[in-house]
């Protein structure tokens, strides 16, 4: 586009344009274990290692992609709890790595002839070290299709909200899941599993340490 200076001006076009936009649903258990039973007969080492990954640590897409071996492991072997420091808030957040989360990424990395130093997902593109987060979206829609499910009200944003959803409903302890996610704010955390601020509150003040 042209101005009236003479400069050549970029317009942007937003990633969403055209797309629904909102809270995205989470996953349910069914639908966790069918995504998974996939990837396994598949013999889909990377994805099962990303998938199981994602549903464990709770991690925004930009998070996620950026982990790198030595985030997940300590002297060859898949650590059961790690800390890594989110983007977007610049804090820290911890997450537990389940039993069949870690023989999947043992699984991977072996494949993969990863070293410590290394992205976990690399790309597979020359222009990118890592797999990008338009990539990972891309994924995220494959799954939920996979399974039948319409893939609209889906997104990366699922894989962080499944298991806080789920351990929500099993405790209604909103102030562990806002520890998990790494909210600032207990509001952040209300919004994410979409529950009425007047419970939130009350929940609060139960579990307030």
């Amino acid at each position: 586009m042209e101005s009236q200076t003479g400069t050549t001006q970029t317009i942007h076009i937003p990633w969403n344009k055209g797309k629904l936009v909102g809270q995205k649903h989470p996953l349910k258990l069914k639908d966790i274990w069918a995504i998974r039973i996939r990837l396994q007969v598949a013999n889909n080492a990377r994805e099962l290692a990303l998938f199981n990954l994602a549903i464990d640590s709770k991690l925004r897409g930009c998070d996620l992609v950026q982990l790198k071996v030595s985030d997940i492991s300590q002297g060859g072997r898949i650590v059961s709890r790690t800390m890594v420091m989110q983007q977007k808030t610049h804090r820290p957040v911890q997450f537990e790595i389940t039993e069949q989360t870690r023989e999947a990424l043992t699984a991977w990395i072996n494949q993969a002839h990863l070293r410590a130093d290394q992205y976990l997902f690399p790309s597979r593109l020359h222009d990118s070290a890592h797999l990008s987060t338009r990539q990972y979206a891309r994924i995220v829609e494959k799954w939920v299709t996979s399974i039948g499910l319409d893939p609209a009200p889906y997104g990366t944003h699922t894989m962080r909200r499944t298991k806080a959803t789920l351990i929500y409903r099993r405790t209604k302890n909103l102030r562990a899941v806002q520890l998990l996610l790494g909210h600032l704010k207990l509001e952040s955390t209300v919004r994410y599993l979409g529950i009425e601020v007047e419970d939130a509150l009350e929940i609060a003040e139960q579990t307030e340490i």
